[in-house]
């Protein structure tokens, strides 16, 4: 497991869940229950989430309060999923999106 903060100044120690198990784009990760994706999934030193339709370069945590769209990812098959404000759970798939897919764009028709 990643480094996370043990304390920070003004929400003090933060309170972790329980220790779960999760899929980023096939590979086995383990998170804490309730995190955001996006924390445990920078802990696992992933920084890309998607891939931009246009011009198919990368994003990733940007704004970090759930405002902008550089954190989407598919989530359990869904597209366009915030994981900087959705809590992580048991058994979730993740996948880095590419458009608006889970398909890496040379393979999307």
């Amino acid at each position: 497991m990643g480094t996370r903060i043990t304390e920070h100044p003004i929400l003090g120690e933060p309170k972790k869940g329980k220790l779960v198990h999760f899929t980023y784009d096939g590979q086995k990760l383990q998170g804490y229950e309730g995190e955001p994706i996006a924390v445990a999934l920078k802990a696992a030193g992933i920084m890309i989430h998607r891939y931009t339709k246009k011009e198919h370069t990368p994003r990733g945590i940007f704004c970090a309060i759930g405002r902008c769209t550089d954190c989407v990812m598919v989530v359990d098959g869904v597209p366009n999923v915030r994981t900087c404000v959705t809590p992580l759970k048991e058994g979730m798939k993740i996948q880095t999106q590419y458009g608006v897919s889970a398909e890496p764009f040379e393979n999307q028709k």
